[in-house]
């Protein structure tokens, strides 16, 4: 049986790129897919409510310090008065009732026993910042830090914090990640790759799993776009054999044959145009993805700064090189993730918060370095940091050496480097135990507003309508720049 042009133009053109085994791969499809489905606007729709949305570079309100940013999310709490915060109060009445009151998220192994840490803190850099001995590596690079001992959410559990971190309210689903916001307000700057990407863990998604990387309300083409956590970290990105060199031509020219007679039926649709270019920048995305994930390409040197060498930071190592070589290729926006929640240390705490440090330390200091080196990082923000911290008081799992600590979203660390952030530089404080931040109080929605100055963007007039009311990135809640910690 012959197969007429006219069945060829039934066909959907989704339905031939599915079935071609064109070897575009699935990460290229899926971003350009979102892309040709948020510009497809209904024909019943009326003009005057179309609403264009590609990722064509825009320009900013000012001028920019930031153009990248990479994010080292630490997901489940880590414990700030063990690593950023000395604490020599909580030391000293270890062992005695905390004087306040305290909420608590465990109440059946609850205690209001205070839990001085078992770690020694010293001054780092010509600033003097004081560390834990479980991040000496962070340590190293105290000179070219902001850490924020005053961050704050109100809430002790771990999705509503997050959300309240990624999307601007505690708790609340469907709503976009803030790295939306930028890719709406700025556009990408990259042809050949995603302008917002996420880097999951081997062992499984983060808890609120695919939640902390959703564009919510505003198109999929606005979402994050996601890594295969091991290698090939893309599928199908090569043609299979059979298809490759000049069957492969002869494959993308019929379909662009396909594409140009459907656009000749539809001579006024301004956007079919562009959709037809994204189609094509997928075949540019072969070669783009392939260069920008291959780590083997760097020294021997810049992949021991990294600990790829070691069996501990092999792989969290080896994603920060990768979050490196995207931004340093346009990517906007990097997120890196880790499995479930292995900060969250209600027990055992004396193994579980050396060993995740151990994993995560090293290869988060080299990010800074190599960017410094390579004079990036002027213009890329590194973030490092969870959505809450752990409680002053001991969580009692029946021995001492069992103790874990509860959560804690009165008052926590995060620390920011490059991007505009000022450099070795210690920003607010929580009370004497560190339950709760009393001084310079930075919220998610504050965090939000100062990211957003950085990257020349007014976060109130950065608006999207949605259901016939203005969005902003805060939902409206209030918010402050952080003026004191930037450069």
């Amino acid at each position: 049986m012959t197969t007429s042009a006219s069945s060829f133009d039934a066909q959907s053109r989704r339905e031939f790129m599915r079935t071609g085994s064109l070897g575009i791969g699935s990460l290229a499809l899926s971003w350009l897919l979102a892309q040709e489905e948020a510009r497809a606007v209904p024909k019943s729709a009326p003009k005057a409510e179309q609403t264009r949305f590609d990722l064509l570079p825009k320009q900013p309100h000012f001028e920019p310090r930031a153009k990248a940013m990479i994010s080292l999310f630490q997901h489940g709490g880590p414990a700030h008065m063990d690593l950023t915060d000395p604490k020599p109060e909580l030391s000293k009445f270890d062992g005695t009732d905390y004087p306040g009151d305290i909420q608590y998220s465990f109440a059946n192994n609850a205690s209001k026993k205070l839990l001085g840490t078992q770690w020694k803190f010293r001054q780092h850099g010509k600033c003097g910042m004081e560390l834990s001995e479980l991040l000496p590596h962070l340590g190293e690079i105290a000179d070219d830090v902001t850490l924020v001992r005053s961050m704050h959410t109100g809430a002790n559990g771990h999705e509503v914090s997050i959300r309240f971190f990624h999307s601007g309210i505690p708790g609340v689903l469907g709503r976009p990640h803030y790295a939306s916001w930028l890719l709406y307000g700025l556009g990408s700057s990259t042809e050949n790759l995603p302008a917002y990407m996420v880097l999951t863990d081997p062992g499984g998604h983060p808890v609120d799993s695919a939640n902390n990387w959703s564009s919510g309300f505003m198109p999929p083409l606005f979402q994050g776009t996601v890594l295969r956590p091991k290698e090939p970290r893309i599928l199908n990105l090569d043609p299979p054999p059979y298809l490759r060199g000049e069957p492969q031509r002869q494959n993308l020219e019929l379909l662009q044959t396909l594409n140009r007679r459907h656009a000749a039926k539809f001579p006024n649709e301004a956007d079919l145009e562009a959709r037809i270019a994204s189609y094509e920048l997928a075949a540019r995305m072969q070669t783009a993805a392939q260069e920008a994930l291959n780590v083997s390409q760097e020294t021997e040197a810049t992949q021991k700064l990294y600990g790829i060498d070691q069996k501990e930071t092999q792989e969290y190592g080896t994603r920060c090189l990768i979050a490196r070589r995207l931004v340093e290729r346009g990517v906007r926006f990097v997120q890196l993730f880790l499995a479930g929640q292995p900060w969250d240390n209600h027990s055992n705490l004396g193994t579980a918060l050396p060993a995740i440090c151990r994993r995560t330390d090293k290869p988060s200091a080299a990010l800074v370095t190599d960017l410094k080196q390579r004079g990036m990082l002027e213009d890329v923000i590194v973030h490092w940091g969870g959505e809450i911290g752990r409680l002053p008081v001991t969580q009692n799992q029946g021995s001492p050496e069992k103790n874990g600590r509860d959560h804690n979203g009165q008052g926590f660390s995060n620390w920011f480097a490059g991007g505009g952030f000022k450099a070795g530089m210690t920003y607010g404080a929580t009370d004497e135990f560190g339950h709760r931040a009393v001084e310079n109080v930075v919220t998610p929605n504050d965090y939000q507003a100062t990211l957003f100055r950085l990257f020349g963007l007014d976060w109130q007039k950065l608006v999207y309508s949605h259901n016939g009311q203005e969005q902003i990135v805060t939902a409206g809640r209030q918010a402050r720049v952080v003026e004191e910690i930037l450069a």
